[in-house]
């Protein structure tokens, strides 16, 4: 007997990344533990030129296939080298290697992915001609009036839990056919892996329904809100004092500009002062301000611990990059203190 394994990895596409994938048939004797290295043509995903095209796929992390079931697997894997060293396009590796050197700092992290509908060339819930009514209804909504594609978003909710992702919670957000699900609490690498993974579902998932699912940062021109990847994240010593909180704040201001270039392409056109968003060019930090880089919520500035949200990484970021970046800004800022 065999079963499916779905190999997915991450492509060499810029400025934004995509998922790709394909089925290897397993015997199954062989544990999901023990799934082989795999390989694929590199001159197609953007990652090797035609002449010396092969690239190696090599699994980290498993989980059950909540699309084909059975003893089905989805696999994400890492891009390496035919000399079994990361790829350039592979961004967990030096991920991995930050979570481990702060690994004592415990990081975790919560991302809230936003994403937006289409179908037809145009958002879900916009009419053929011009525009829905403004803003205002359409977040947490409730009623065909004001919730578009609310079918793909529970059968991907359930798809995630059956899969094993860290999936923590949906909702309507502001625009229509504009959703969000949060992944977390995890690590670093972790966070990372179901993010990409409920990626993955998500864009599967809506091929069902005939829709498709974009994490363009500002899929509609205009006075609509942009989509972004909000990211919580706490240290041991954020969770048990709130001047590690202030410090994490400072930290993240003393690399702004750095952190800006890797949150993800275009993020000139969604964090604009607008919309719930901080000027790309400037730093600020508040309680409870939604229209600062960095938010710490007003209950973390009551309690005198928690954590704090950047809310500047774009829907199109890659999560391995940024929970890698901040992560090392803020660990290293605590452990040089």
């Amino acid at each position: 007997m065999v079963y499916k394994a779905e190999y997915i990895w991450i492509d060499g596409t810029e400025p934004t990344a995509r998922l790709r994938s394909k089925t290897k048939i397993v015997k199954d004797d062989v544990s999901h533990g023990d799934l082989p290295i795999w390989g694929f043509d590199g001159s197609s995903t953007n990652q090797a030129p035609g002449d010396n095209s092969d690239c190696v796929l090599k699994p980290v992390a498993v989980f059950p296939d909540p699309i084909r079931g059975g003893d089905d697997v989805l696999v994400m894997c890492e891009v390496l080298l035919i000399d079994m060293t990361p790829h350039p396009t592979n961004t967990r590796a030096a991920t991995a290697a930050i979570a481990e050197k702060y690994a004592d700092q415990e990081t975790w992290f919560g991302i809230e992915q936003e994403y937006t509908f289409f179908k037809d060339g145009r958002p879900l819930g916009f009419p053929v001609n011009g525009y829905p009514a403004p803003q205002g209804f359409y977040y947490c909504g409730v009623g065909a009036d004001e919730v578009f594609g609310r079918d793909v978003v529970e059968a991907h909710l359930e798809a995630c839990i059956e899969a094993g992702i860290e999936i923590s919670g949906i909702n309507a957000e502001v625009m229509p056919g504009q959703w969000e699900f949060q992944v977390g609490p995890a690590g670093p690498v972790e966070v990372g892996d179901h993010l990409w993974m409920a990626r993955w579902l998500l864009y599967r998932i809506a091929e069902e329904f005939g829709i498709t699912a974009t994490v363009d940062p500002k899929p509609v021109k205009g006075d609509w809100n942009g989509a972004g990847c909000h990211t919580n994240v706490s240290t041991k010593d954020m969770r048990e004092n709130y001047d590690a909180i202030i410090a994490a704040c400072e930290a993240l201001g003393s690399k702004a500009e750095e952190h800006v270039k890797a949150y993800g392409a275009g993020i000139e056109d969604r964090l604009t002062g607008a919309h719930e968003t901080a000027p790309w060019t400037e730093f600020s930090y508040g309680v409870s301000n939604r229209g600062a880089s960095v938010r710490i919520p007003w209950q973390v500035a009551v309690d005198k611990k928690g954590y704090i949200e950047d809310r500047r990484p774009n829907a199109n970021m890659d999560p391995y990059v940024v929970a890698g970046l901040i992560t090392n800004t803020i660990c290293s800022a605590a452990a040089g203190s």
